[in-house]
C-alpha cells in the first residue's frame, strides 16, 4: 500500500517542496525514514506514532518505509511530522488519496495529536506557490504568516483528528482569513532627545542617507549608544519587497511572531561574546547570523575592541559584497547581508584619552595595543569616523529640544530618492552600493576638489578603497545639500570624517 503527500522544509533561507512517500508492506514490523533526514526528522517516528494512536486511529503494525524526495537534499526540522502522519493514514486506506491532491501539509505533531507551528512558514509557502500548490494545512498560529503570500487557501486545524475528519468529509473547516493589522510604526526614541552632539548627529544623517558605515569614538557616557539606537528613526521605510525579504529571514530564524510583514528596519546589537558562527551564520545546516538578521537595517557593535579579532575579521566580506557565502559538505549557501554597520568604542582602555575634564591613566603601550585590536582592513571599510565628546552641562540642561527625527528623515528620504534615480540603471538604491565604475560616471569632482583629495591621499597614505569611500560620502553630503555637483566643501566635510583611531 502506497501513498504520496506533499510537505516542505527549509534549506538555508529557501523553502523546498518535499514529496513524502509512504509504503506499507506485510512484513516484520518496522518504521524507517530515508532520504537524508536529520535527527529532528528521524525522531518524528515517535511523535507520529503517538499522535495517530492518541487521535483515535490505527497505526499499522507492518513494515513502514517513508521516503523524503528528493533524496539528495538534507531534510531538517519537525515540520514533516504532519505529512508523514497523513501519508500513513492514506497508505492504510483511512484517508482517500484523492483528498490529498494539491495540498501541502506543514507542521509538528505533539504526542497528544496537536498541530504545532514550525519556523520558516513563509519560505515554505512561497516555494509551494512557485510549484503551483494553492492549498496549505498548518498550525492555526502561523496561518497569518502564510497568508502574506497571496492567492492561496490556508487551513489551520487545531488537532490531527480535526484534520483527518475534514479530509474524510465528516467535518467542515473554514479557510483561515487574513486580518489586516497594518499600523504606522511608532518609535519610542527620537533624535530630539539627544542634547548637543551636532557633529555626531550630522554623521548619523549622512550614514542614513547614503547607507554608510560609521565608527564613533568617545569616552564612556558621551552618548554613542544613544545616537546609534536612534538611526532607524531616520532611515526611509522599507518597500514591500524589502519587508517581505526581511520577514522571510526572520521566519526561517524562528524570530517572526507578528501577523503582518515586518515594516520596521532591523536593529541588531549582539554582545561582544558572540561567536563567529553567531555573527556570520553557521551550523551543519547554516542558520542566519546577526549580519543576515540585520539585512536592510543596522548592525550595532558596541565596545568594538572587546569583540574577538577573529570574529570581527569575518565582517570584511559582507561589508564589501553585502552578502555572506557559507560552504558545507552538502551545499553552499548565500545569505543577504546588506546592512549599515554602526560601531562604537572608547579611545583607550580607561576611556578618557583626549577628555578635557579627566586625565587618561593608560600607558602609550596600552593605548597602542587597544587601537590595534581593530585591523586596518576593517577600519578601511568604515566610511565615517567621528569623535563623540561628552556633552556640556549647558547642553544637557537646555530647554530647547534638538531637531526631531521626522525632520531629519525627510532630508534622508529626499537624498535616497535622488540616489535611486541616479543609480537606477545599475539597480542600486544608495551611494554606498556604488562601485568604481559608478563613481567614475556619477561623481565628478572639480579642479579644487580633485587637488584637495590628492593632497590628503598622499599625506595620509590612503588606500584605493578609502579614496572611493571619501568620494561616496562627499556625493551623499552633496545630495543632502540638494547639489547636483560635488563641491569642494562637500569633499572637505567627507575628509573630516576620515579619522583613524589611536594606535593606527
Amino acid at each position: 500500500m502506497y501513498a504520496q503527500v506533499l510537505g516542505s522544509t527549509t534549506f538555508g533561507l529557501n523553502g523546498h517542496v518535499i514529496g513524502v512517500e509512504v509504503d506499507i508492506n506485510k512484513n516484520f514490523p518496522s518504521f524507517d525514514i530515508v532520504g537524508l533526514p536529520t535527527t529532528a526528522v528521524k525522531e518524528s517516528k515517535e511523535r507520529v506514532h503517538s499522535a495517530i494512536r492518541n487521535s483515535g486511529y490505527h497505526f499499522p503494525v507492518d513494515k513502514v518505509t517513508v521516503n523524503l524526495a528528493p533524496a539528495d537534499l538534507k531534510k531538517d526540522g519537525s515540520g514533516l511530522d504532519l505529512p508523514i502522519a497523513v501519508g500513513l493514514l492514506a497508505a492504510s486506506g483511512d484517508v482517500a488519496k484523492e483528498a490529498l491532491e494539491g495540498i501541502m501539509f506543514i507542521g509538528e505533531l505533539s504526542l497528544k495529536g496537536e498541530i504545532r507551528p514550525v519556523p520558516g512558514i513563509l519560505s515554505m509557502v512561497l516555494a509551494g506557490r512557485e510549484a503551483g500548490i494553492s492549498k496549505f494545512v498548518m498550525a492555526e498560529e502561523v496561518t497569518g504568516e502564510a497568508l502574506l503570500c497571496e492567492n492561496i487557501t490556508v487551513y489551520g486545524p487545531k488537532t490531527f483528528r480535526d484534520l483527518v475528519e475534514f479530509l474524510c468529509g465528516r467535518q467542515e473547516m473554514a479557510p483561515a482569513e487574513r486580518h489586516e493589522t497594518r499600523r504606522e510604526v511608532m518609535s519610542d526614541v527620537d533624535y530630539a532627545e539627544v542634547q548637543g552632539q551636532i557633529l555626531a548627529k550630522k554623521a548619523m544623517e549622512i550614514a542614513a542617507a547614503g547607507a554608510h558605515n560609521v565608527l564613533m569614538t568617545g569616552p564612556p557616557g558621551s552618548g554613542k549608544t544613544m545616537l546609534a539606537r536612534r538611526i532607524t528613526t531616520i532611515l526611509p521605510p522599507m518597500t514591500r519587497e524589502e519587508a517581505l525579504e526581511v520577514t522571510k529571514i526572520y521566519s526561517v530564524a524562528g524570530l517572526y511572531k507578528a501577523e503582518d510583514i515586518m515594516r520596521e528596519r532591523p536593529f541588531r546589537s549582539p554582545h561582544h561574546t558572540i561567536s563567529m558562527a553567531g555573527l556570520i551564520g553557521g551550523g551543519s545546516i547554516p542558520r542566519p547570523g546577526e549580519v543576515t538578521l540585520a539585512h536592510r537595517g543596522v548592525l550595532f557593535l558596541d565596545e568594538l575592541p572587546e569583540f574577538p579579532r577573529t570574529v570581527l575579521e569575518v565582517l570584511r566580506q559582507p561589508l564589501e559584497d553585502r552578502e555572506v557565502h557559507i560552504s558545507r559538505v552538502n551545499a553552499a549557501f548565500t545569505y543577504p547581508a546588506d546592512f549599515i554597520l554602526i560601531a562604537a568604542m572608547n579611545p583607550c582602555p580607561c576611556g578618557y584619552l583626549g577628555d578635557p575634564q579627566r586625565e587618561c591613566t593608560c600607558t602609550d603601550g596600552e593605548i597602542r595595543r587597544y587601537g590595534q585590536k581593530i585591523s586596518g582592513p576593517l577600519l578601511d571599510r568604515i566610511d565615517l569616523h567621528v569623535s563623540v565628546m561628552r556633552p556640556k552641562y549647558s547642553e544637557l540642561t537646555a530647554t530647547i529640544q534638538g531637531e526631531p527625527s521626522c525632520d531629519i528623515a525627510k532630508r534622508v528620504a529626499e537624498a535616497r530618492a535622488v540616489q535611486a534615480e541616479r543609480l537606477s540603471r545599475w539597480h542600486m538604491q544608495s551611494n554606498a552600493q556604488m562601485g568604481h565604475r559608478q563613481l567614475k560616471e556619477t561623481c565628478q569632482l572639480d579642479a579644487e576638489g580633485t587637488e584637495m583629495l590628492r593632497v590628503v591621499f598622499e599625506k595620509l597614505h590612503l588606500s584605493a578603497r578609502s579614496y572611493d569611500r571619501i568620494i561616496k560620502v562627499a556625493r551623499t553630503i552633496a545630495d543632502l545639500a540638494g547639489s547636483d555637483q560635488i563641491r569642494p566643501e562637500h569633499v572637505a566635510e567627507a575628509i573630516s570624517f576620515r579619522n583613524m583611531i589611536n594606535g593606527k
